[in-house]
């Protein structure tokens, strides 16, 4: 990822499908200073006094979170998750919430965990981080396959290791756009329960995605085998920096005493970031109470601009590789209908020198799928994402890309 940062600051004017960030043509300044008066009337209508509204703002606070039951009641109203405001866990971004799960449940040298190959780099570079062994299943065309991840564990118990997780993205995955269907959901929850397995489950995308919804993995389950991670980068914007984790899930600890696993991951954080910052829960907790709890109800309008991108990128696909040119060419793509993302295959390498091809010649920037592959795919593979373009950008930029597809098929 490093190189891909290096390409855009040294070709600025290219156009990129690479960065997975919201569109910030929406974003309103004034609107976090209305959230921040808006807590603090929540506040005082509570009984808060002028010190504890100070305190609310200024000082540190809980570890584990000070809007944890507006996070909670959002999460009963919006994605039918209904969970006590003690088992969620405030953190710096998912990112943090995905270092706190794997550091809570990655304990003994056999524990392993299980990821979807292609897979987010966050949780792959988090289990790096901190040495966690990582067993990825590869993703098929059509998604996947409960049957490859069962086959995964049982090969991993059978050489003495401890399967304790498998991460998924269900929604519109980072980096493939793949959807988890509701047979696919209701087989990996059975097989959570069959394998003694955990679920962590990442969702950043379902909000900001047109259309309705899948149940979430964490509002089907009913045994307490998802650990459900959440984000307000999209839905809100990346600049308050403040995600969640819900982590119901019972634990014994060193004393035989049984609290949740949210209670030892409050724990860790206080050795790691003490507590999210006040002032970015204040603002998240405006925009809640703004919007009765409904996150889905603040993105109504972004998840119609995303849907429009989706659209516009795979309509100029179809236009730019012609059907009599795409066997020749090595080209297909997948067809989300929601989220940032989707993949191309190519005919070449697409690699950090194609790339930089693509780049300087072309004017086009896209990511390499290889970065996403754990176990050393995807090397002829590549991610376009439509968050972040105007839609002129998006009908010139696959017009680029469509010419570099076509020299790099020269080459060979």
């Amino acid at each position: 990822m490093n190189f891909l940062n290096e390409i855009t600051l040294r070709y600025p004017d290219a156009i990129s499908f690479a960065p997975g960030r919201p569109y910030d043509g929406s974003f309103d300044v004034e609107a976090i200073i209305g959230h921040l008066r808006r807590y603090l009337r929540h506040l005082a209508a509570q009984g808060h006094s002028p010190r504890q509204l100070r305190d609310a703002l200024y000082q540190y606070g809980p570890t584990a979170g000070q809007i944890r039951e507006l996070i909670a009641a959002s999460l009963a109203t919006d994605e039918g998750i209904d969970v006590p405001p003690e088992s969620i866990v405030v953190t710096v971004g998912s990112q943090e919430a995905m270092l706190l799960v794997l550091r809570a449940l990655i304990s003994q040298p056999e524990d392993v965990l299980v990821v979807v190959s292609p897979c987010y780099v966050g949780i792959t570079g988090a289990a790096r981080l901190l040495d966690v062994p990582v067993v990825a299943v590869p993703e098929r065309a059509e998604g996947l396959r409960c049957t490859d991840v069962e086959a995964a564990v049982r090969a991993e118990r059978a050489r003495g290791r401890r399967p304790r997780a498998c991460y998924v993205v269900p929604d519109h995955s980072n980096p493939s756009g793949s959807t988890l269907s509701q047979r696919d959901r209701a087989d990996l929850l059975a097989l959570a329960r069959r394998e003694d397995l955990l679920i962590i489950e990442d969702s950043p995308y379902r909000l900001v995605s047109p259309g309705t919804p899948l149940p979430t993995l964490k509002s089907l389950d009913r045994e307490r085998r998802v650990i459900h991670l959440g984000s307000y980068s999209k839905t809100l914007f990346p600049g308050v920096r403040l995600g969640y984790v819900v982590a119901d899930q019972r634990v014994v600890d060193e004393t035989g005493r049984v609290s949740l696993l949210a209670d030892a991951l409050a724990k860790i954080k206080s050795m790691v970031t003490v507590n999210t910052s006040s002032l970015s829960q204040a603002v998240v907790a405006g925009a809640l109470l703004a919007a009765d709890g409904r996150v889905s109800a603040l993105n109504v309008e972004a998840a119609e601009r995303y849907g429009q991108a989706m659209r516009a990128t795979l309509r100029e696909l179809e236009r730019c590789f012609p059907a009599s040119r795409r066997a020749e060419l090595g080209v297909r793509w997948n067809r989300p209908d929601g989220g940032f993302f989707l993949t191309m295959q190519v005919g070449f390498p697409a690699d950090n020198a194609a790339l930089t091809r693509s780049a300087e010649r072309f004017g086009v920037i896209w990511t390499p799928m290889s970065y996403f592959h754990p176990d050393g795919g995807g090397g002829r593979s590549l991610r376009l994402s439509i968050s972040y373009l105007t839609l002129p950008d998006i009908t010139e930029g696959v017009a680029r890309l469509a010419r570099f597809v076509e020299s790099e098929t020269r080459r060979r």
